[in-house]
């Protein structure tokens, strides 16, 4: 039952990540990138979290390319997407707190964290719903330890 309630919730993140499109018109070019870039991480975390939660048939190879698009969305150097100004409390279409720049070496950590859950992920991706069930719970863990820390709640 617990990995039926983690599956929801990175879903649940999932779908939020949709909505933000039509906020990011006025945003900074840095923000626009790291939306897009989560936007990205929604939409192949959907792929997998539909499979696992039994909405869609597992597929092998379409979870394989949604894992390893999680690890090279997770190896790209965001250094220039998170300049000082662009936190909740300075614009308006973000949710980024002010901890990131309070705190950058726990926002890396948790960063690095979700990195190593997406190795972990692909490196199962492929040998059955099972084992992509049982990795969704690390790389949805990562997620929500970041976004408690160092996002906005809705």
């Amino acid at each position: 039952m617990k990995t039926r309630t983690l599956l929801a919730s990175i879903v649940a993140l999932a779908a939020m990540g949709t909505g933000i499109a039509a906020v990011t018109q006025d945003l900074p070019g840095p923000v626009k990138a790291r939306q897009g870039q989560m936007q990205l991480m929604a939409l192949n975390l959907g792929v997998l979290g539909g499979m696992a939660r039994g909405n869609t048939d597992y597929d092998a190879e379409a979870a394989q390319t949604a894992a390893n698009n999680l690890v090279a969305l997770a190896a790209i150097d965001q250094s220039f997407s998170w300049p000082e100004g662009t936190d909740n409390f300075a614009l308006e279409g973000t949710r980024a707190l002010p901890a990131i720049w309070e705190n950058p070496e726990g926002f890396a950590e948790d960063y690095m964290a979700f990195g190593a859950a997406a190795e972990g992920l692909a490196a199962v991706a492929g040998d059955g719903l099972e084992a992509v069930q049982a990795a969704m719970g690390s790389i949805g863990g990562t997620c929500g330890a970041c976004h408690d820390d160092f996002r906005q709640a809705n």
